[in-house]
C-alpha cells in the first residue's frame, strides 16, 4: 500500500469524526478550545503530538504531486509547523486560537472544512484501487 493511501485511510476517517463531532457538539468544542488555550500543559503536549504527527507524515510521504496526494504533504507541513509554534511560541497559539474561535460561526466553518477534507481523503484512501 502506498504511504499516501495509508495516511489517507488514517486521517480521513479521523477528520470525518472530528468534523461531525464539532457540528453536533459546537458548544462542547468551543469550551474545549477555550479551556485548552488557557492550559500551558495542553498547548505543549498538543505541540509535541502535532510535531510528531507532521514528522511521521513527511517521513512517509512528502511528494508534491498535482493530485490528491498533495493534501497529505500539505497536512504534514501544517502539523509540523503548528507543532513547532506551539512548543517554541505558545503565546502565538493562544492569540491565534482566541482570535479564530471568537467569531460565532468559526466552529461551524472549521467543522465543515475538516469534514470535507476528511471525506475526500477517505474516498481517495478507500476507493477500489487496481
Amino acid at each position: 500500500m502506498a504511504p499516501a493511501v495509508f495516511i489517507a485511510r488514517l486521517v480521513g476517517p479521523l477528520f470525518v469524526a472530528i468534523g461531525l463531532g464539532i457540528l453536533l457538539n459546537r458548544m462542547f468544542y468551543a469550551d474545549a478550545v477555550a479551556e485548552g488555550v488557557r492550559s500551558p500543559v495542553l498547548i505543549y503536549l498538543s505541540g509535541v503530538a502535532s510535531l510528531l504527527a507532521g514528522l511521521a507524515i513527511l517521513n512517509l510521504h512528502r511528494a508534491w504531486s498535482a493530485d490528491w496526494r498533495a493534501i497529505i504533504t500539505i497536512l504534514g507541513w501544517v502539523l509540523l509547523i503548528s507543532g513547532v509554534i506551539r512548543i517554541a511560541l505558545p503565546w502565538v497559539t493562544t492569540s491565534i486560537a482566541t482570535t479564530l474561535y471568537s467569531a460565532p460561526a468559526a466552529m461551524a466553518v472549521v467543522a465543515v472544512i475538516v469534514l470535507v477534507v476528511g471525506a475526500y481523503l477517505s474516498f481517495e484512501g478507500y476507493r477500489n484501487r487496481a
